[in-house]
């Protein structure tokens, strides 16, 4: 059938697992077991069939079976709508992460124009009363599966900032070494902040559809500063003249990188940060079935899912609600919980695997039913 979907997963050393192989159709994934059985190892590894560091923003190394420390491999068959690639990620101990696309090394780039993998996981569930920086993460992470070149426009921003950063704390005021700098940060903090906007579009748009269960969100940019200049020229200007603040302050108080992301419960009129728990999980369910129904029609098919624990703060209708909506979208949406009663709902529309531990390692068991 067409869409994206992986049809086979393999992993050797990585994380808990010292080697599992599964089989998929294109279904949505049920996994349960105990906590620290390797579920969220698992959904790990695909995460990382996506553009950046995955769901941990782990480093190479850190995904290394212990204590063998040999180093790691997945492999996966991915259908991407009307093709069939195999994908290959890898590190040796010591050395990057390494990908070969259909026998070929190959870039993020390239992995971002086959590949569009969301995620929600435990961590996110205090994203609304936290720091900014997971926001704007969350922002980009949505931002990045419509548009794959956003990736390398904001590493291109953050290293010219860094750099006028360090200008900066060493007190230098002569204009000259700052012009070259500044020009690149305008340039690529503008096209950060239409690519972000772009996407809170696309996002709006589609959450016409919520159901009652997740309802919309009212989504907004801030700026730690006030008001971020719009264009390029306005943001450079801005830079220029902020010159003498920034060396006081010893870092670069304008653009993107001072952007937050503020949501409000539209149908109630409250921020998220003051909702309950269970709103909160609901609205970030909301958000990301957005997403997928946005990318959905972006890219031509819905993303890979990767829900770990999404029952956590779900009663009994939401979750129902939640696969209800998984379904109807069409995605394969690798979902993680302690027992098979918590995805009853799913019995004959999904796949089910249970992971439990033995020896010290991972084991991925198929199974037919609950």
């Amino acid at each position: 059938m067409a869409g994206l979907y992986l049809t086979e997963l393999a992993l050797s050393h990585f994380r808990s697992h010292r080697r599992a192989e599964i089989a998929l159709d294109g279904r949505p994934v049920a996994i349960w077991g105990p906590n620290g059985a390797g579920k969220t190892n698992l959904i790990e590894a695909v995460s990382l069939f996506s553009p950046g560091r995955g769901l941990r923003r782990a480093a190479a190394e850190e995904m290394a079976r212990r204590p063998e420390a040999l180093g790691w491999q997945l492999r996966g068959l991915l259908r991407s709508t009307s093709q069939l690639h195999e994908i290959e990620i890898s590190a040796e101990p010591g050395a990057a992460r390494q990908l070969r696309i259909d026998g070929k090394a190959a870039t993020q780039a390239v992995l971002g124009r086959i590949a569009r993998v969301l995620w929600l996981v435990p961590s996110m569930d205090r994203l609304w009363i936290e720091g900014a920086d997971g926001r704007r993460r969350f922002l980009d992470r949505m931002t990045l599966s419509f548009l794959p070149g956003h990736a390398e426009v904001s590493l291109t921003y953050g290293k010219a900032m860094r750099d006028r950063n360090r200008l900066l704390k060493d007190m230098v005021r002569d204009g000259h070494w700052y012009v070259a700098l500044e020009r690149q940060m305008a340039e690529t903090g503008a096209q950060i902040m239409a690519n972000r906007r772009q996407a809170l579009a696309l996002i709006a748009a589609a959450q016409g559809a919520a159901s009652a269960e997740f309802p919309a969100a009212d989504l907004t940019l801030t700026h730690a500063e006030g008001v971020l200049p719009e264009g390029a020229a306005e943001l450079r200007d801005a830079l220029s003249e902020g010159r003498g603040r920034d060396i006081a302050a010893g870092r670069s108080l304008i653009g993107p990188h001072r952007v937050d992301l503020e949501a409000q419960w539209a149908a109630k009129g409250i921020a998220a940060k003051e909702a309950s728990t269970g709103e909160q999980k609901a609205l970030l369910i909301s958000l990301i079935l957005a997403n997928a129904r946005a990318l959905a029609q972006d890219f031509g098919a819905p993303p890979i899912l990767l829900l770990d624990e999404v029952a956590a703060h779900l009663d009994a209708n939401r979750r129902a609600a939640l696969y209800d909506e998984v379904v109807r979208l069409g995605a394969q949406a690798w979902m993680t919980g302690t027992g098979p009663e918590l995805f009853a709902d799913l019995a004959g529309r999904a796949q089910f695997l249970e992971v439990t531990e033995e020896a010290g390692a991972s084991q991925v068991t198929p199974r037919e039913s609950l």
